[in-house]
């Protein structure tokens, strides 16, 4: 926290708003709640998800929390907050969430609850968003302030934790008005792109016929020819497969620019993630390496273990060395296009037999020799094809333009979260 006297003013400020911000100590803003659920008004049992807030403990565990006297819990109302102790991964002070799910429920007297008193309540969930308040709580927390997952701090020492606000609550509103139509923003985009995973899922479910059925259930107009069964290699000319190849085995090594290097850590599902094990390779190493095999726009990528099954498709022309765990196909242009099979590969019923072709314990892998005995139901109609190419990759489009808001506004708003709090 900044000495008292110095000037308290965050980098991000709306106009009209100059005055310097204040420090407070906690306890002077909120109220301590102790209430008790005596008169047992619920028995909704609840807990802090640093991710999901104040939830009831049984959508959290996934199971039916067994019957217990709450008498003596907390009573938590909508609007109170509570505080957990616990350490969990990208907290490590805990979580500061407030009840919004809920009218009431009922929770441990491990944890810490209070009410706002002097200070807007949306501000005030919005600044325990953010890590300011980490360094306060580490300062008032005992000597050895870990144990067994929990932080060491009694609530009177919590509640002398400070923090710098505005002192105009017009401005308290305005910030936490911002950040909320952030949060609105990134629900909204997330429930769509949920929604559109669940449709994706639904038409390849009706997209693919079922195991021996040569119909499928979802069908184009103009198509009415049966599908037929075939195994994966009868499509395919060769595949491109330098798996255990290494830069040293072929005496040259990796470099800090030139042609990207495709393994199965940054091939994904639908894309490639570059910011994941990044190699690049001169033009000595790709000639050496690929020897010939260059890789076209379109060409299916198919990850064969650490993790098995992920496709994804080469994004351009620009050339690809094709390394570790991953393989690609060059097909038979009359027998199968390219989007087929990446849809293929990720039907449910081909990806169910890849499962049962894969060996190993946690790490599954899928052989080439077990590929080749990999067979589909698939349309003799190359048109047929394209078609439901078509469907899908427009499906993935939206699932991508939503993924990309969700991560876009979520950067937003951690920067702003950064430079609207102090």
């Amino acid at each position: 926290m900044q000495n008292k006297g110095e000037k308290t003013a965050p980098v991000l400020r709306f106009k009209g708003f100059s005055d310097d911000w204040e420090q407070r100590k906690l306890g002077d803003i909120v109220e301590r709640v102790t209430r008790r659920n005596k008169e047992l008004k619920t028995t909704l049992p609840l807990t802090i998800s640093a991710q999901e807030g104040l939830i009831d403990q049984n959508d959290f565990f996934d199971r039916t929390i067994a019957s217990r006297d709450v008498s003596n819990y907390y009573l938590v109302m909508n609007g109170d907050f509570a505080y957990n102790k616990s350490y969990s991964n990208g907290y490590p002070w805990g979580a500061v969430k407030r009840l919004e799910r809920y009218d009431m429920g009922v929770l441990s007297t491990l944890y810490i609850v209070f009410k706002p008193t002097d200070v807007n309540s949306d501000f005030l969930a919005k600044y325990y968003d953010t890590n300011r308040w980490y360094q306060e709580v580490s300062k008032h927390a005992a000597e050895g302030a870990r144990n067994h997952g929990l932080l060491n701090i009694s609530a009177s020492d919590f509640f002398e934790t400070e923090l710098i606000i505005p002192s105009d609550k017009v401005e308290q509103t305005k910030i936490a008005s911002l950040i909320i139509r952030f949060d609105n923003l990134i629900t909204l985009h997330q429930r769509k792109l949920d929604l559109l995973k669940c449709m994706k899922q639904g038409f390849l479910q009706q997209i693919f016929p079922e195991q021996g059925v040569k119909i499928p259930r979802l069908r184009f107009a103009d198509f009415n020819e049966a599908w037929e069964q075939r195994k994966l290699f009868d499509n395919i000319n060769k595949v491109i497969d330098f798996r255990g190849r290494t830069p040293k085995k072929i005496g040259l090594d990796w470099s800090a620019e030139g042609y990207l290097a495709l393994s199965a850590l940054n091939v994904k599902n639908g894309y490639i993630d570059t910011t994941v094990d990044a190699h690049f390779g001169n033009q000595e190493l790709y000639d050496k390496w690929m020897e010939g095999n260059a890789l076209q726009k379109g060409q299916v990528l198919f990850t064969t273990e650490a993790p098995m099954g992920n496709v994804a498709q080469v994004p351009d022309d620009e050339g690809y060395i094709l390394s570790q765990r991953t393989i690609s196909f060059d097909l038979k242009p009359e027998m199968m296009i390219d989007g087929f099979l990446a849809i293929l590969l990720r039907s449910p019923n081909v990806y169910k037999e890849l499962v049962s072709f894969s060996s190993g314990g946690t790490a599954k892998g899928v052989s080439q020799k077990s590929l080749m005995e990999l067979s589909a139901i698939v349309p003799k109609n190359i048109e047929e094809q394209k078609a439901t190419y078509l469907l899908i990759s427009q499906i993935n489009n939206l699932v991508t333009f939503h993924h990309h808001k969700v991560e876009f506004l979520s950067s937003l708003k951690k920067l702003f979260l950064q430079e609207i709090f102090i």
